[in-house]
This record gives C-alpha cells, sequence and structure tokens, in this order.
C-alpha cells in the first residue's frame, strides 16, 4: 500500500472521528525507517550502519543508510518485485511451507540439501549488483499484487512444489532447493553489508526486517562483513515497527535525545505468585512452593534427570523467540532429546533443531561465538569436540541458534544454568519457545497450564510453583 494512499485513508478517518481543529497531530512513519532506523535508536550504537531487508513496504524492499545520534541518511533503496524477502518466501512455498510465515523452516531444512546441486540456476535468479541494488530474474516466478509464488519457469527447472500438507514427503530436490536459496540469499546480504561496510567506514551494523530473522545469515555477517558486531532488535519483523515509529517521531521529529537502550527483552506481562495460587487453587491441581533459595536447584534436578519442563518466569520476552521467561527447557546432552521435543511436545516436523541457551561467559567453552547474542538471532558454529556432548542442540551442520543468557537481565534463568553445570558439567540448557506448532507462545499461567496438559511436557514451573501429572 503506497504512502499517498494510505495518508487518504487516515484523513478520512481523521476528518469523520474529530471535530474541526481537535484532529490529533499525526505523523506518518515509512516502514523502514520504522524498522531500521527505529531500531538503530535503541541500539547501543552512537553510530552506525543500517540495513533493512524484508518482503515490502509501501513498495520499498530495502533501506540502505547510516544513522549518526538522533538523524540518519539514506543511501539507496529497492523496490518490489526486486525484493530478497519475496523470492525467499516463494522458496518456502515451494518446500510445502506457508509463505511469508515458515521462513524459519526453509532455513532449518537447508543443512539437509545440497545447495550445489542448483546453486549455479539459482545464483542467476537472484544477485546483488556492485551499487548494492537487488537483481531478481522475474521469468521464474509469478510476482502478483505484493506477492511472489513458483512460476511456470521455476517449476520447470525444479519440479513440483511439495505439498503444503503434514505428511507429505521431501524430496532431495526439495532439500536442495532451500539449500540453495538459503546460501544465495546469505551471499547477497554479505555482498550488500560488505558493500555498506566499504561505503560508509562504519564499525558497527543495524540490521532490521523479516530477513533479518534468518539468523544463520546473520551468523556470517558477524564473522565476514567486516563491521565489529551487529543489532538486531528481538522484534525485527513488522511486529516491531511500532515500537521504531514511536522513537522515530521521539527521537527524530520531536528532537528529544536519545536515552534508552533496548537490551534487555523482558518487557511483556508479568503474574505475581499470588496470581498463579489462585489459579491452581481454582483448577484444584496439585503443586508444590519452593522458595527461590530451592527453585533452581529441583528443576536443574528435574533437568539432568531427562524431564521436560515447561518453564515460566517474570515478565514476558519480546519477539518471536522464548529467551528464558516463556520457554520449554531441557537436557541437551541427551541424543534422543531433540527428536523427543519435536515429536511429544512441540507436534512439529523431525528436522526442525533447538536452539542452546548459555550464560554469555561459557559461551567460548561451547560456541564459537566472540560477540553477545541474548536475542538467539546469530547462528554460530558449535565447537568440534563439545558436538557430541551436546547433541540435542547442534543441527546437522554443526551449528546452533545460540541465546547468550546474561546475569543482570534474566538471574533466575542465569541461575538455572548454573545450577545445571553443578549436576551435569555442562552449562548449556535446550531452550524452546513454550508452544506447541500452530500456537502463540503462552502469555498467561493459564495458557500454560493448558499447552503443559495437552502436550508431552513433564513438568510445569510457574513463578515459584512446580506441577506434575501425577
Amino acid at each position: 500500500m503506497s504512502y499517498i494512499y494510505k495518508r487518504k485513508i487516515l484523513d478520512e478517518w481523521l476528518n469523520a472521528t474529530f471535530a474541526a481543529g481537535n484532529k490529533p497531530k499525526i505523523h506518518f512513519v515509512p516502514h523502514h525507517l520504522s524498522h531500521v532506523v527505529g531500531s538503530f535508536l535503541v541500539s547501543p550504537y552512537e553510530k552506525a550502519a543500517l540495513l533493512s531487508v524484508d518482503g515490502w513496504g509501501e513498495w520499498a524492499s530495502t533501506f540502505k543508510g547510516t544513522g549518526r545520534g538522533n538523524t540518519f541518511n539514506r543511501i539507496s533503496q529497492d523496490y518490489f518485485p526486486y525484493s530478497l524477502g519475496m523470492v525467499y518466501e516463494a522458496a518456502t512455498v515451494f518446500c510445502g511451507f506457508r509463505g511469508n510465515y515458515d521462513e524459519g523452516k526453509t532455513m532449518g531444512l537447508a543443512p539437509l540439501g545440497n545447495p550445489e546441486t542448483f546453486g549455479k540456476i539459482v545464483e542467476k535468479m537472484f544477485w546483488v549488483n556492485d551499487d548494492m541494488s537487488i537483481g531478481v530474474d522475474l521469468s521464474y516466478f509469478d510476482a502478483r499484487y505484493y506477492s511472489f509464488s513458483c512460476g511456470k519457469k521455476f517449476c520447470e527447472t525444479f519440479g513440483a512444489p511439495r505439498e503444503r500438507i503434514k505428511t507429505a514427503k521431501f524430496e532431495q530436490r526439495h532439500l536442495d532447493v532451500a539449500a540453495a536459496f538459503q546460501k544465495q540469499l546469505e551471499e547477497c546480504m554479505l555482498k550488500m553489508a560488505r558493500l555498506l561496510h566499504e561505503r560508509t567506514q562504519e564499525d558497527y551494523l543495524v540490521i532490521a526486517g523479516g530477513v533479518a530473522l534468518n539468523s544463520v545469515t546473520n551468523g556470517r555477517l558477524v564473522r565476514e562483513s567486516g563491521f565489529k558486531d551487529l543489532y538486531v532488535m528481538p522484534a525485527a519483523g513488522d511486529n516491531g515497527t511500532a515500537i521504531g515509529a514511536a522513537f522515530y517521531v521521539y527521537n527524530c521529529i520531536l528532537g528529544q535525545p536519545r536515552s534508552y537502550v533496548h537490551d534487555n527483552p523482558f518487557i511483556g506481562s508479568e503474574y505475581a505468585n499470588s496470581d498463579i495460587e489462585r489459579l491452581l487453587a481454582a483448577f484444584k491441581l496439585k503443586y508444590k512452593y519452593l522458595p527461590d533459595t530451592k527453585l533452581e536447584t529441583e528443576t536443574a534436578e528435574l533437568l539432568q534427570s531427562g524431564h521436560i519442563i515447561g518453564w515460566f518466569q517474570g515478565r514476558m520476552e519480546i519477539g518471536p523467540r522464548a529467551l528464558g521467561n516463556r520457554s520449554i527447557l531441557a537436557n541437551p546432552t541427551l541424543p534422543d532429546m531433540k527428536e523427543k521435543i519435536n515429536a511429544q511436545v512441540k507436534h512439529r516436523e523431525a528436522f526442525r533443531p533447538f536452539a542452546p541457551a548459555c550464560p554469555i561467559e561459557d559461551t567460548p567453552k561451547f560456541f564459537e561465538q566472540n560477540v553477545a547474542d541474548p536475542f538467539m538471532l546469530k547462528v554460530c558454529r558449535v565447537l568440534p569436540d563439545k558436538q557430541a556432548v551436546i547433541p540435542a542442540v547442534t543441527h546437522v551442520d554443526g551449528t546452533a541458534r545460540l541465546q547468550t543468557v546474561h546475569r543482570e537481565t534474566n538471574p533466575r534463568f542465569h541461575r538455572l544454568l548454573k545450577e545445571f553445570e553443578k549436576l551435569s558439567g555442562v552449562p548449556v540448557l535446550l531452550n524452546t519457545s513454550f508452544n506447541v506448532m500452530g500456537e502463540p507462545i503462552v502469555e498467561s499461567p493459564l495458557d500454560a497450564i493448558r499447552c503443559f496438559f495437552t502436550t508431552g511436557l513433564d513438568y510445569l514451573v510457574l513463578g515459584n510453583y512446580v506441577i506434575n501429572k501425577v
């Protein structure tokens, strides 16, 4: 939807709703400024290169620029249909997943395929030019209004798309297409980032937009782009644009000084122990109360014994990743734990990997990661000698989507990890979102109880209360 059309709709609504002279002042913030300038304004950087990449927003599909203090400079943009997000969506649909929704599944599927099988073909389907602009061979795609799908030439090249049903089997070509598109997306993002680094000479990069949730690509940007580090707001997709727009207006338009760094994702709802206890009593559930001095110790013992735990604590995290307050936790050292959780708890595809959570100070002992990643958005390699130690969180290619846990922002989760280390010798836990496939992360104690009793979870830790199914 164009800026002019949106503005027309908004003006009509204001005129119909408010009397003359009483209309509120409205600021329109373009989509990609909400994404990446808004993210820059809450980043820890005073100056940085800016890169926003998604499907589209008011026709724009990318934004490349710089930020300094309260100001920004736009270098260039790309426009639909020249869009990395939309091209990757077509590959997602080809693999039998939902477009503009399941791109993370395509990323997880890619390591099972061979990127070289279709690599040369895919390189000619989309690319990045030397001026940082995106190129797409549109003859392969059915590009309609704000939508991409597999065109006739696409299907002639790669065969029929996989059916979008849970029981449909993956053929090797589906795996190879996922691998080739994932690799080419990484190469395109790397080229844009390197060119942006060369042009701006900035030390740090802020990225945003739906493609910024491709954590495998982010990991390569950290290692190979030339930037010292990058900041990705945990709500990097469209759900974060409301935050970005608010800070854009406050800092850029109203000129207020920057005063907030978004390094803590726990800004959502919170429930007191008294609220939880009333709900448990109303449902006539048996429970055990554990004081703070014992909660992490006894939970660590359950995890060490192989039990799968629903962990509900404090304020809810923002973004699509569970970061230790609305999490399903398990012992990562057990080889069958990944398959067990996928089948009995999450009810999702067997290939889907799980992420490790590790205290920031212990990260170098297990992972090839030299920067913080509190939002679980930068995939790194598991150290070769540790891959067999934590098999449930090591993907088939030896990588993991690591969350670094910081004592300052989540002391309870940090203590749990350290208690688990005392028992197992491993300061790592399998951490996945507290939900089942197709549902959002649980928000309330009621949601948590419902999910607990309808899945294969063994124990539920709600605040200071422990519930089992016996």
